[in-house]
């Protein structure tokens, strides 16, 4: 009698759950019979038009396709500005270059800015502002840097209900140092997002017209989502991380075979191919033999080689009004160069809208600031007109 009563409760509290998500125009997450609550099972609302349930990606879709799911990295990023940043030149470092600060004293900061980041949430603002049907797949912790990444992505209205919430991590943090001259070094914690994995999926709740996939996800989740794109007949655009890429194609080949679209950086082409940087056709050339689409190779302020495998796409940069921050440039162009192909698999006003995105991006702080809606792409007379050449590669 006591369990009967007990379960009477539980069912009335997820009923009134679901009736407070339902008026809001939301959905809930509740965690389904037989799975461990523990780090899990939290309600979130989700101001999205349907109503659904699953705990993170637990429990069944109940109705709703989307257009575009992300899956990637999710952060709570503090900016740190100060003039006292210096850019200095030594061979200390890699790149050959450093951003110092005195030591042993204090340092006055002439601003600091709280946003949130990451891949999976990055791109799913973009295909939200672009009008799309969006929802993130991504790992925080249960505390206050967790529920700002919820609060901005139900702002921008992206469903989180794929959101997986864990009480025994803590939310990816990222302390990003800003010089004036607007170059920036990370200090990261990866947090939750570091231990996502197989466990935190139920691709049955699924389904999507396209999966973007951004960032450090394990290959076993990577796979999981390409299987799950080929029973339903989805697209997938991937934006490999630099641990994916050090893999080469011995280990990344047959996830290349299986993409829609592959966005990279001109360095990690040369990288995963094994070609020299220099040699950007010889690039696409083994590339095109894996990914049956579109590979990109960004080139920094020089702008962007496009392979569709029978031509490339070369074109420069939108010019900037400032440079704020490089933060998010790289999640802004890839996923607006799918949102744009999403619409009218245009290559050509696909790496303007990506352009744009990029371009308006860096002018802010924080990666999701400078983001466009679709009615500043169309209606501003500055996104209009980029140069795109084309050659014929006779493939």
């Amino acid at each position: 009698m006591f369990r009967k009563r007990l379960s009477t409760k539980i069912q009335t509290a997820v009923s009134n759950k679901k009736k407070e998500a339902a008026l809001e125009g939301g959905s809930v997450t509740t965690a389904p019979r037989g799975v461990p609550t523990k780090g899990r099972g939290r309600f979130f609302l989700s101001r999205t038009p349907t109503l659904r349930r699953g705990a993170g990606f637990y429990g069944k879709i109940i109705a709703m396709a989307f257009d575009v799911i992300t899956i990637g990295t999710a952060t709570r990023d503090f900016f740190a500005k100060s003039k006292a940043f210096k850019v200095v030149s030594t061979p200390e470092f890699v790149s050959g270059w450093g951003l110092c600060l005195p030591a042993g004293g204090k340092i006055d900061l002439e601003d600091v800015i709280f946003t949130t980041g990451g891949g999976a949430t990055n791109a799913a603002v973009t295909f939200s502002r672009q009008g799309y049907r969006a929802a993130a797949v991504c790992k925080i912790g249960d505390d206050v840097s967790g529920r700002e990444v919820l609060k901005d992505l139900q702002a921008e209205k992206v469903s989180t209900g794929f959101v997986v919430q864990d009480e025994n991590s803590k939310t990816a943090y990222s302390v990003l140092i800003l010089s004036a001259e607007g170059e920036r070094t990370a200090l990261t914690y990866r947090g939750a997002s570091e231990s996502f994995e197989i466990a935190d999926i139920n691709p049955r709740a699924l389904a999507a017209k396209w999966f973007y996939i951004s960032g450090s996800v394990p290959l076993s989740v990577v796979n999981i989502i390409l299987d799950k794109a080929k029973d339903i007949g989805a697209k997938v655009a991937m934006n490999p991380s630099f641990g994916h890429i050090k893999l080469g194609l011995n280990g990344l080949g047959e996830v290349l075979k299986k993409l829609d679209v592959a966005v990279m950086n001109r360095e990690e082409g040369a990288s995963l191919t094994g070609v020299d940087y220099k040699r950007e056709e010889k690039i696409f050339g083994v590339l095109d033999e894996y990914v049956s689409g579109a590979v990109i190779l960004t080139d920094g302020p020089k702008g962007v080689l496009v392979s569709d495998g029978k031509n490339i796409y070369r074109a420069g940069i939108f010019k900037n009004k400032n440079v704020a921050d490089r933060t998010g440039a790289g999640d802004a162009f890839g996923s607006g160069f799918v949102a744009g192909l999403m619409e009218s698999n245009d290559i050509k006003k696909a790496i303007r809208l990506a352009s744009a995105n990029a371009a308006s991006v860096v002018e802010y702080i924080g990666a999701k600031a400078g983001i466009l809606t679709k009615n500043e792409f169309e209606n501003d007379p500055r996104w209009r007109n980029l140069e795109v050449e084309i050659k014929d590669i006779g493939n």
